[in-house]
């Protein structure tokens, strides 16, 4: 520091500061403001004005004393004060130029530095359960996450929401979903929980798990590949048996289950009124029936077919059975039941032929009949057939050997031509036949009735 207030005052002459500012109470100077160039000196041996002394006071104001010019060396001193305060100025000026910059840049430092303390932000996150504390810049969730390297699916569940605004002393939680393959009570389907015990999805999916069957324990962990898992919940299923109500509270997985867990036997042809594989359903009634059986066989007949020829050589109206037909035999087991004492409609189990039918041949004739037999056509057919047969052509004797109008024997019909049966043939067939027989042996075949032949026409 310079030392210029000690050189504002020459060593002699009159005292005071180098800038008067005028008279004070006690007959000095006021006091220049304090400064390092101001402070107020007094000539040396000079006594201190302001206490009382026992001298006498010679003391002139210097405003009654008649200014005179200082020495050269007075003004001389001036000079070098004046210029030793420029070059302080100048020191100054300098020194606050070099200060500036670096004043600058520990400004700028310094906010800097809080406005990097203040964008820091202290998160907590937490992700499938595990905690941590860390230290980020990121503005919202999901910058932070990115960061973090953790992906999130549709499945997810993120609070706060992905985009929400972070402060520091957040804390962010981030459950991933996990794909159960969830079969309940028979009914399969895939659901996502975020869950990470089984207990915990059952919960979070709604499944009441009291007194439910479950297909794994409930204390066991779900990976983020999830699992399979089946629960059968309890159900009141009614087993009626013997003519008894049992209602019971079960998580079987069948109804033969259900029925067995009621304390009832199914043996021999027993069964239940549902199929006993099916799920039992809550409130269910499943009826147990008491069947007992038996089998029985029967033969059955089997109608035979005809077949139709056409055959020339027969006149027409004339048809012949070249193959009699047969029936056949078919043979069938039936299943008896009955129900709970009740007799049920038999049941056909098993069909076999023991016999086939056999079809029947019949030959139809085309031939034209003949208009005449020369010699007895002037005879009196009709009279005959009226005796022999009482005019039916299908007529047979009691003893079965005769048949037709003229009562024909098989063996003389067909030695006339005729085939298979008299009483078959048509009507003329037969008393053309019966014509060619009177041609050969006349009256006498009729003994009884051949004198009709000669009656009136």
């Amino acid at each position: 520091m310079s030392n210029s207030q000690y050189e504002t005052y020459e060593a002699y002459g009159t005292y005071g500061p180098t800038e008067p500012y005028g008279p004070s109470a006690y007959g000095g100077f006021d006091a220049a403001p304090a400064g390092p160039d101001t402070a107020q000196t007094f000539v040396y041996g000079l006594p201190d004005l302001t206490r009382a002394q026992p001298y006498e006071d010679t003391y002139r104001p210097a405003y009654e004393v008649p200014l005179s010019p200082l020495p050269r060396q007075a003004a001389v001193g001036r000079r070098a004060a004046r210029r030793r305060r420029a070059r302080f100025a100048e020191r100054s000026d300098s020194a606050m130029r070099r200060l500036l910059p670096q004043a600058l840049v520990v400004a700028f430092l310094a906010g800097g530095t809080t406005a990097f303390v203040a964008k820091d932000k202290a998160i907590e996150l937490t992700v499938d359960g595990k905690p941590r504390t860390l230290h980020t810049f990121a503005d919202d969730v999901s910058e932070l996450l990115t960061e973090e390297g953790v992906a999130v699916g549709p499945h997810d569940v993120v609070a706060p929401a992905p985009g929400e605004e972070l402060a520091s002393g957040d804390e962010v939680a981030v459950r991933h979903g996990r794909p159960v393959r969830l079969t309940l009570d028979g009914h399969r389907r895939e659901v996502w929980t975020t869950a990470q015990t089984v207990e915990g999805a059952l919960e979070q999916l709604g499944v009441r798990a009291e007194g439910a069957y479950l297909s794994t324990s409930r204390s066991r962990r779900i990976g983020r590949e999830g699992l399979a898992l089946d629960v059968r919940t309890e159900r009141s299923v009614t087993v009626m048996a013997d003519g008894r109500a049992r209602t019971i509270r079960t998580n079987a997985a069948t109804v033969q289950e259900a029925v067995e867990a009621a304390g009832v036997t199914l043996s021999g042809m027993d069964t239940t009124s549902v199929a006993s594989g099916s799920f039992p359903r809550d409130g269910q009634t499943v009826t147990v029936l008491r069947i007992t059986g038996a089998k029985e066989v029967h033969d059955e007949r089997i109608p035979f077919r005809e077949e139709r020829t056409a055959d020339s050589s027969l006149f027409k109206g004339t048809e012949v059975v070249e193959q009699a037909g047969a029936p056949g035999v078919r043979r069938v087991t039936y299943s008896l039941r009955t129900v709970n004492g009740v007799r049920q409609k038999p049941r056909r189990l098993r069909t076999e032929v023991v016999r086939e039918p056999r079809t029947r041949i019949v030959k139809v004739g085309t031939k034209p009949l003949p208009t005449s037999i020369q010699g007895a056509d002037h005879l009196n057919w009709q009279g005959l057939a009226d005796c022999e047969s009482g005019g039916r052509p299908n007529a047979v004797d009691p003893s079965g050997t005769y048949g037709g109008l003229y009562q024909f024997d098989t063996r003389t019909w067909q030695d006339l031509g005729g085939s298979g049966r008299p009483q078959d043939a048509p009507a003329a067939e037969q008393t053309f036949r019966a014509k060619k027989l009177y041609v050969r042996r006349g009256a006498s075949p009729w003994p009884h009735c051949g004198t009709r032949l000669y009656g009136p026409t």
